[in-house]
């Protein structure tokens, strides 16, 4: 049984899509509706733009989308999904994948979560920083424990990385206690704010309301979502938790054990640099063959 998955920020680089472009009416078509729903030519940022421009979210999200539809779109009838999974971002790249969304209504959505994901970054200032070495039980603790600032698990990653999301005296306050409780590295991250956490909530109250007005189909396989790690196929589900994963936490540590434990045999990154996800992986279960699209 074969998993797609679609990653989320960090897997863009600069000229990403630009062979697509280049080598495919098919991908030159889709890249240029793309240009005319956002407003703007973001090929020309993904194709000659430098990293710092890439870095920026309103930017990062449609960028890596764009990128990932786009890949699975070419791959035709080779696209045969079992099962997909997205982390965060990712998460609507497999759902436009896997049928339950089309790629415009994708797009006009991962353009309003990034719009509505930066005007919450630029309200409340906030991080996030990657905790390498220690048990998940260790770190929620530490974060529960601190009561005065808001510091959450973001994103579980794999065994030994997960990555905690809060306001910045918060995140600070967690590395210097993380650090003590014998952490390997305690590092924040090059990001604009504080995702997946309680300051995203006016993020959240935008989408809801785009989501609400955008149809959702039946999956053509199960979608894992980021917010619980099961399998979901129905519609009104998805949207729920499309919407909840503003706030809550990434659990991809989670959702590919749920797909091993459902009889995955190869994981296929789709989209993006081919790294990051494939990465994972391994630290997770490394007998799993991974690919990329």
């Amino acid at each position: 049984m074969k998993a797609y998955i679609f990653p989320g920020q960090g897997a863009q680089f600069p000229g990403m899509g630009k062979d697509l472009y280049e080598s495919s009416e098919q991908a030159r078509s889709l890249f240029e509706q793309a240009n005319d729903i956002l407003g703007f030519r973001i090929t020309d940022v993904m194709f000659e733009g430098s990293e710092e421009d890439l870095r920026q979210t309103k930017i990062t999200q449609p960028a890596i989308f764009i990128h990932s539809c786009i890949t699975a779109q070419l791959s035709g009838d080779a696209f045969q999904p079992d099962m997909v999974a997205g982390h965060s971002l990712g998460e609507f790249s497999a759902l436009v994948a896997a049928g339950a969304l089309s790629f415009e209504d994708g797009l006009r959505l991962v353009q309003q979560r990034a719009m509505a994901m930066q005007k919450a970054c630029e309200a409340v200032e906030g991080t996030m920083a990657a905790i390498l070495g220690l048990e998940d039980e260790v770190v929620e603790q530490v974060c529960s424990g601190i009561t005065e600032e808001i510091v959450v698990p973001a994103n579980y990653n794999c065994p030994g990385q997960l990555v905690i999301s809060g306001s910045v005296p918060g995140i600070d306050l967690a590395i210097e206690k993380l650090t003590a409780s014998g952490a390997l590295r305690a590092m924040k991250l090059a990001v604009g704010g504080a995702f997946h956490s309680p300051l995203m909530q006016p993020a959240q109250d935008e989408l809801r309301a785009a989501i609400e007005r955008t149809a959702f189909a039946t999956p053509v396989c199960p979608i894992y979502q980021n917010v619980h790690a099961q399998a979901e196929t129905a519609p009104a589900k998805i949207r729920e938790n499309l919407v909840a994963q503003l706030t809550a936490p990434v659990r991809w540590t989670q959702t590919m054990q749920n797909m091993i434990r459902d009889g995955v045999t190869e994981f296929i990154e789709v989209g993006g640099n081919g790294k990051v996800l494939q990465g994972l992986v391994k630290k997770i279960d490394r007998k799993f063959p991974t690919a990329v699209l």
